[in-house]
Parts: C-alpha cells; sequence; structure tokens
C-alpha cells in the first residue's frame, strides 16, 4: 500500500494491481498529488473501497478495467460518493463512452476538479454492469480467449483465434425472453443486452448511439448455423442494426427490463468477464443510479 496526501481536499484513490497498467497509474496519482492511494489486488480491493465509502468519503477514484470499475460502481449505487476513474484496462469501454481521454494529465484534474452527473446502469439479478451483458455464444468465446491468453497468445491474437473456433464449436441454447408482458421463446446462439442503444456498425462498433435511446439495448440472434450468424453479425456491422432489425434474422429491443428463462444454470458474461447466475436472468436499468465524474 502506497500513500500520498496534500493540504488539499484528498481523493481516496484505489488501484487494481492485476491490471497491466496498475505501476504506472500509482506513478501518476503520486506525482499529481492530492490523492491517498490503496494499491490492492481484486480479492481485497472490494474491503478497501467499502471501507471509504463507510467513512463518508465524497469522491472515490479507483484505477482499472471495465470489470474493476463495475465491481467499485455496484459499491455506490444508490449512495451519495461520486466515482471518478483512471482508464487502466484493455479496452475501457466505460470510459470511453464517458468521453475520458487518455491523457492521464487531464483526467487526474478532472477528478479532482470536475463534476459528478447521474448515469444509468444495468443489473442482472444482484450483479451491476455498465456496459454490456450477454448470454451464449459469446461467453464460450471469452472462456475460449482466456485459456488461450493463459498460453501466452496475447489479447488480440488469442480473441482472433477464440472467434474463429466457436465457428466450429456453434450451439444455440433455448431461451424464453419476456419483454413488455409478451413472452417470445427462441432458440439463439446469442442474447446481447447492452445499457444505452448501441450501434454495430463501423467505425462505431460496440459504441452507445449517439443521442440515442436510453434502456437496454436487447438484441436476439435468429441464426441457425454458425455461417448463418456470422452473416447476420457481418451484415450489422456493414449495414447497422437498425436495418437488420427490421429482418426475420435479428429482433431488437429497447426496454426498461425483461426477464431471460434458461433451462439450466451457468455463465453469464457482464462487462467481459464471466460470472455463474442462476437459471432466470432479470435484467433492468437503474435509471442515475451511479454518480461518475465525467466531461
Amino acid at each position: 500500500m502506497t500513500t500520498s496526501t496534500t493540504s488539499a481536499r484528498v481523493i481516496p484513490a484505489f488501484v487494481n494491481t492485476e491490471s497491466g497498467s496498475s505501476g504506472a497509474a500509482i506513478l501518476a496519482l503520486q506525482a499529481a498529488g492530492g490523492f491517498q492511494v490503496t494499491s490492492l489486488p481484486p480479492a481485497t480491493l472490494t474491503s478497501a473501497i467499502q471501507s471509504a465509502v463507510k467513512d463518508g468519503a465524497p469522491r472515490i477514484l479507483v484505477a482499472g478495467g471495465d470489470g474493476t470499475i463495475a465491481m467499485a460502481a455496484s459499491l455506490l449505487i444508490g449512495g451519495t460518493t461520486e466515482l471518478a476513474i483512471l482508464p487502466g484496462g484493455t479496452l475501457n469501454h466505460f470510459a470511453r463512452d464517458l468521453g475520458l481521454t487518455a491523457n492521464v494529465g487531464q483526467t487526474l484534474d478532472l477528478a479532482v476538479n470536475g463534476t459528478a452527473r447521474p448515469i444509468d446502469v444495468g443489473m442482472v439479478n444482484d450483479t451491476v454492469f455498465l456496459n454490456t451483458s450477454s448470454v451464449g455464444m459469446y461467453v464460450r468465446f471469452v472462456r475460449m480467449r482466456e485459456y488461450l491468453e493463459h498460453r501466452h497468445a496475447g489479447y488480440r491474437i488469442a480473441s482472433l483465434l477464440a472467434a474463429f473456433r466457436i465457428l466450429f464449436q456453434f450451439r444455440r441454447i433455448a431461451v424464453t425472453l419476456e419483454v413488455d408482458g409478451e413472452e417470445r421463446v427462441y432458440r439463439t446462439p446469442l442474447v446481447f443486452i447492452g445499457v444505452g442503444e448501441r450501434e454495430l456498425k463501423l467505425p462505431t462498433l460496440g459504441n452507445r448511439v449517439a443521442r440515442g435511446r436510453k434502456g437496454l439495448h436487447v438484441l436476439v440472434v435468429r441464426g441457425r448455423t454458425g455461417g448463418r450468424a456470422v452473416a447476420i453479425g457481418l451484415n450489422a456491422i456493414a449495414r447497422g442494426v437498425g436495418t437488420v432489425s427490421r429482418t426475420p434474422e435479428l429482433d431488437s429491443f429497447i426496454v426498461d427490463s425483461c426477464t431471460i428463462e434458461r433451462r439450466h444454470h451457468g455463465l453469464v458474461a457482464v462487462d467481459g468477464e464471466l460470472v455463474s447466475l442462476d437459471q432466470a436472468l432479470h435484467y433492468e436499468l437503474r435509471r442515475g443510479a451511479l454518480r461518475v465524474v465525467c466531461p
């Protein structure tokens, strides 16, 4: 654990030591001043953040990737403590969506002097997600990618190899999706849920749609084969979800809540991490539940 204090307001700052940029984050925080820096592995970082919130910290900073930020957010929802972010992951989807820059100096200045605004978050059962959640083939993709990463393939190469391999292990799952009181039954390779309306068209692939609708964006692929599912995905990338969702191959909904019934409990992808959840998945949007410091 390392500590830095100044005469001005000191902001508790928490660094995930398992993040690849943790060393640089600690040095930047210490050099900036105004932060009380705590660097811990994820297993003990949670309790440290809980203690700061319990002690009434008006604002904390968390350095790490999307998974680390989501963990911290789960401890702050509904409370008064504000969240500042120093992006330190591979993709940093949430930070990018909020307009946080890669310039560390600007980000830390914002963390000290910026104002917080309310941000919508998603919940699946008791688990918070800030970006996306999915059921089906993406879960197998993440498992395969993690396996290949552990064999020193590197993130990008592991991602490409994993995407290629799951095409030859194509499976559909049976799900019952309840939307606005209407029950829909699918045999699908993939159900995707994003916080805020999402775009699957280049060059904004995966981003929130500019001035898009608020809510949970639910996408259900209806392809019957691996090749067909890939074709649907490529079509969405080329033409956009808005076009593809008007075909029988992809259903798209914007909702405040929905329920997914599966035949068995199992893994669900939540902000790129895999969690084991019950057979029934209840998704809901928590509007303005988290106060985040951002431009």
